[in-house]
């Protein structure tokens, strides 16, 4: 066997000895590794696209890779009732959008279009990049949609209707009128600044009266935009907040921003006075840009519960009276209906098999990395893979009702949880406005016994100078300096607490398949027992395997040619011919019988142990590992030496659980946990005191996510399970993750070091505002000033 195989040409995965795919390529034969890659290579060169490989910056994706799509599930895309969702008819041309999976750089962007728009009917086709969002524009008389769906899959790549839910579509159009707010914000107080800053008594030396005139009146004009259509949000949450008799910076920002305004207007019409429209833009564009900041957070979680419509298979095989299969889409079944499941297809919701006998993958669902024998009377779920033989389904559970939604409820529920350091931070933000507000109104009754012409100017000066806009910065900026320095070391932050919970954090709850694990299986080793070599063992057992979409196949790689006569008894093994001799590779007792023999002792005790014989008896051994990813121990250690408690829980009820931990070091493991069960021991957990960090990357573990903490997805996690959780692993790296972590304590830091800088300004800034001895002139300066040093200080984070 070759230590260092061939890279396919298409995909860069490893090319099998002997294999005899290949396709020429920009001139020269180019090896690849399957024939779904030869097929692709060929239609892209017959196309006139193969500059394709001149320009690509990363390999394609395995065209196996991609989800499957039988003909007639890609002819329901041509039915009107079906197209009304998701295609606009206009004249003779229809207009939809895809979604496409399989793009790996900007030149699949250039191979969709190129190849699409010299198809016949096609009027327009372009590709978003950044969401991988197709617009298409064409002649459906002429080209029918399901051939422009097999159309991208000859060049390797899916296309699936790209439809909005209707949260994900309101925090879009909310976030564009952000930007917008933000924009006209930043736009006008620059205007604004020059214009008022020519009435200061320092640079209005040579100015006429007429020319003041003018620069107040411009200053108003300029400014009334920033008040009613940028900060209209803050007002408008003050109404409501006072209403609710419950104070936010919303009342203390509001009263800032119009006591400005209206003694803004009070000096125009007048003419006496300074005026403070600059502090006002200046006010809308800080806080509006923190603003922002919170709702791209936001904008992230809602769009969880979408993701979770790509579990689900578009249609289905339902059977009717006389046992016909008819294909519907999902949206047609009822409870009750019986349907036709095929190997290698989803569930499409949750039943009991009532014929057939296969194993079914649930791993996306409960981190068991092998696929579960399920037979006659055994309740499946919605969601999960059928590997091998068909099975018919007694509908019992459609929609809301599975237990797919049942874990989004999960998920929402422990969302819905709001950490107590957060409740803490509300109510002392509270105390303060009340605090501020209730000097305020001190202050000016005072003042307005004193000298009532300066109260008015007294008390605008105090609540400018203790406006929050540095509090308001001091978390939003660091965090936003943070985030591209946690970037490089491939740590994304959605959510801004794990900075100031990290600290508090004494124990980690780590999951195993795709986190600790690749989660992936892997052939170890070749113990022969008879004639024949490791090599020649393992191409008979690739060619048994050969075709199989159970998990163990994929360890064994590609083969040129399967098996005759392959049959698969479902959680034994699969039998089948090979050169005229017959074979069975699975269980040691499943093999064992084809030679009449009892079942051999299974060697060792760690990995999977399957047996290749033939009907003379064993032939070899193979040993199947799901390989612990290198970097594991580092991330441990580290964690061991904060003094952290560390607990695996998994889903897998395998031996493997027991056998990670044992190479780990890891004392508390449990296997063979459901969602709830996991979210059940986070909670015992929190209950008992403790700070939990979680490190996840399935479905079954967002509920966990979403309830910790502080949680982190592993960049490979499932869309559901990225979105709820509080930071991603871009690189899959566990050991950046140890960089990431000692950079996330010095963002604390910053952030700490802002809050304490803001809150001493503001507290020394009171007494003077309060004792008249503090203009609002020079209080809008000492915010500025305040803001500047902030946002100085959390520039610190982008140094390494």
């Amino acid at each position: 066997m070759s230590s260092s195989p061939l890279p396919c040409y298409h995909c860069g995965l490893p090319v099998p000895a002997g294999s005899r795919f290949e396709a020429r390529v920009l001139g020269a034969p180019r090896a690849l590794c399957c024939p779904g890659c030869q097929a692709v290579a060929e239609a892209i060169v017959a196309g006139g696209l193969e500059n394709y490989y001149c320009h690509r910056s990363d390999n394609a994706v395995n065209p196996q890779a991609l989800p499957k799509a039988l003909p007639d599930e890609l002819e329901l895309y041509d039915r009107d009732e079906v197209q009304q969702d998701f295609v606009q008819h206009q004249g003779e041309l229809s207009e939809t959008s895809l979604l496409i999976e399989g793009i790996s750089c900007a030149a699949c962007g250039w191979l969709i279009e190129k190849h699409l728009r010299t198809l016949p009917g096609v009027a327009e086709a372009r590709l978003n990049l950044s969401n991988h969002r197709l617009t298409l524009r064409w002649a459906d008389s002429l080209l029918p949609l399901s051939q422009l769906l097999k159309e991208l899959r000859s060049i390797g790549y899916a296309g699936h209707p790209w439809q909005d839910d209707a949260a994900s579509t309101r925090l879009a159009a909310e976030n564009r009128k952000s930007l917008r707010q933000i924009g006209v914000a930043g736009l006008l107080w620059m205007q604004v600044m020059m214009a008022a800053m020519a009435t200061w008594p320092e640079f209005n030396v040579d100015l006429s009266p007429e020319l003041d005139k003018i620069l107040r009146w411009t200053s108003l004009f300029l400014t009334t935009p920033i008040v009613f259509y940028c900060c209209g949000q803050f007002f408008r949450g003050a109404l409501r907040d006072l209403r609710t008799r419950h104070l936010t910076m919303d009342v203390s920002v509001s009263l800032a921003i119009g006591g400005a305004y209206v003694a803004g207007i009070w000096s125009t019409v007048t003419g006496i006075g300074e005026l403070y429209f600059d502090a006002v833009g200046m006010f809308a564009l800080f806080l509006l840009a923190g603003r922002y900041l919170e709702r791209r957070a936001r904008e992230r979680t809602a769009a969880a519960t979408a993701q979770l419509v790509s579990l689900l298979p578009p249609s289905c095989l339902r059977l009717d009276a006389e046992e016909r299969s008819e294909r519907v889409l999902l949206r047609e079944l009822q409870v009750g209906d019986r349907v036709l499941v095929p190997p290698g297809a989803l569930l499409p919701a949750d039943g009991h098999i009532v014929a057939g006998q296969s194993s079914v993958d649930e791993s996306l669902l409960t981190g068991e990395y092998l696929p579960l024998p399920r037979g006659i009377g055994d309740a499946v779920t919605a969601g999960t893979l059928n590997v091998e033989g068909p099975l018919t389904l007694q509908i019992s559970a459609l929609g809301a009702n599975t237990r797919l939604s049942a874990i989004v409820r999960l998920l929402e529920r422990a969302q819905a949880d709001k950490p107590r350091i957060a409740e803490l931070a509300d109510r002392v933000a509270q105390w303060f406005l009340l605090i501020v507000l209730g000097v305020a109104a001190i202050v000016g009754l005072v003042w307005w016994q004193i000298d009532s012409d300066r109260a008015f100017w007294i008390v605008l000066a105090l609540l400018v100078a203790t406006c929050p806009c540095a509090l308001s910065l001091a978390t939003p900026t660091a965090l936003t300096t943070a985030t591209g320095s946690l970037h490089k070391l491939g740590l994304l932050l959605t959510r801004g607490h794990v900075l100031e919970g990290l600290k508090q954090i004494d124990t980690l709850i780590v999951d195993k398949t795709g986190t600790l694990s690749e989660g992936r299986l892997t052939l170890e080793r070749i113990e022969t027992l008879r004639e024949l070599d490791g090599d020649a063992c393992l191409a008979l057992a690739a060619a048994l395997e050969h075709g199989s979409e159970h998990p163990i196949a994929r360890a064994f790689g590609h083969c040129t040619q399967g098996a005759e006569q392959l049959a698969s008894e479902p959680g034994q093994g699969l039998q089948g011919v090979v050169d005229g001799r017959r074979l069975r590779i699975g269980q040691p007792a499943y093999v064992a019988a084809l030679a009449g023999r009892s079942a051999p002792a299974i060697p060792g005790e760690h990995g999977q142990w399957l047996l290749l014989g033939d009907e003379r008896g064993p032939l070899a051994w193979f040993v199947l590992g799901d390989r612990l990813r290198e970097d594991a121990p580092q991330l441990l250690e580290a964690c061991r030496a904060q003094g952290w408690q560390i607990i695996l829980l998994s889903g897998d009820s395998s031996p493997m659980v027991g056998e990670v931990a044992r190479q780990l070091g890891i004392a508390d493991a449990r296997g063979g946990l459901t969602p709830d069960a996991k979210l059940a021991v986070l909670k015992q957990l929190q209950q008992a005191g403790h700070r939990v960090l979680m490190l996840g990357d399935g479905v079954n573990d967002v509920p966990v996510l979403a309830g910790a903490d502080i949680s982190v997805a592993m960049g490979s996690a499932t869309d559901l399970a990225k979105t709820s959780a509080d930071a991603v692993l871009l690189s899959n790296r566990l050991g950046s993750l140890v960089q990431a972590f000692a950079m996330a304590r010095r963002t604390r830091r910053i952030i700490l070091e802002n809050l304490a800088w803001a809150t001493l300004y503001n507290g020394l800034v009171l007494p003077f505002a309060a004792l008249g001895m503090v203009t609002p002139l020079w209080a809008a300066v000492g915010m500025s000033v305040s803001s500047l040093l902030v946002v100085l200080n959390a520039l610190r984070l982008s140094r390494p």
